[in-house]
């Protein structure tokens, strides 16, 4: 397979893996990798992960991409709150969590970092549509619980206030009840206590809000 035959194939796929290439081209010589890279044709996302060179990447494409090269995982923490414009800014690398080791890769499209989570807490997410993909996205519930569940430091109002949520966003799209039933999940007492600390922040800055 010639590289232009090699990218009408693939040109579909932001990042695609050797095991992905091998399902359309079971005797495809992998040297042919290497040396599209060294032509700068192809850039090397992470072990027998690529993308091509002119590919081009906004943020929730970086989502997806994210999805695929540490599986099964989802975007949670500061990139779903982002995306969700809970938070004001965007965060500097794409932020996940997963039933695998902790891990962060540094790759020449961004920095993917994934957090650890007992497979019993990878629950929460729902499948977001990005072009013609999808992505695994924390809930805005349970990208908040996971801030807590793996930032144990993070328990009291001053705290929270220095996460800067858009509190006016977050009563449009936060789910009290469901975000309880999460809580309850984890049969945590620590992180329930903390959970209900958040819970009461939320509250009475609502309340500020509407007396003002």
């Amino acid at each position: 397979m010639n590289f232009l035959d090699f990218k009408n194939t693939f040109q579909g796929f932001p990042v695609f893996s050797t095991l992905d290439i091998r399902k359309y081209d079971p005797g495809f010589n992998v040297r042919n990798l290497v040396r599209w890279q060294d032509k700068r044709y192809l850039l090397r996302i992470r072990n027998n992960w690529y993308t091509f060179s002119d590919q081009r990447w906004e943020e929730v494409l970086l989502f997806w991409a994210a999805n695929r090269i540490y599986a099964p995982s989802y975007i949670s923490l500061e990139s779903a709150l982002s995306y969700y414009h809970l938070i004001p800014e965007g965060v500097f690398s794409i932020q996940s969590v997963s039933p695998l080791k902790t891990n962060l890769f540094q790759t020449p499209i961004g920095n993917f970092q994934y957090s650890n989570v007992k497979p019993f807490w990878f629950f929460g997410y729902q499948m977001v549509k990005i072009q013609q993909f999808y992505a695994a996205v924390a809930e805005p519930e349970k990208a908040l619980l996971d801030l807590l569940y793996l930032r144990p430091e993070l328990e009291t109002a001053v705290q929270f206030e220095a996460l800067r949520l858009n509190m006016f966003e977050l009563k449009s799209l936060f789910n009290p009840e469901r975000f309880e039933t999460y809580v309850q999940a984890s049969n945590n007492k620590a992180l329930s206590a903390r959970a209900l600390n958040l819970m009461l922040f939320i509250q009475n800055y609502h309340s500020h809000a509407d007396i003002s």
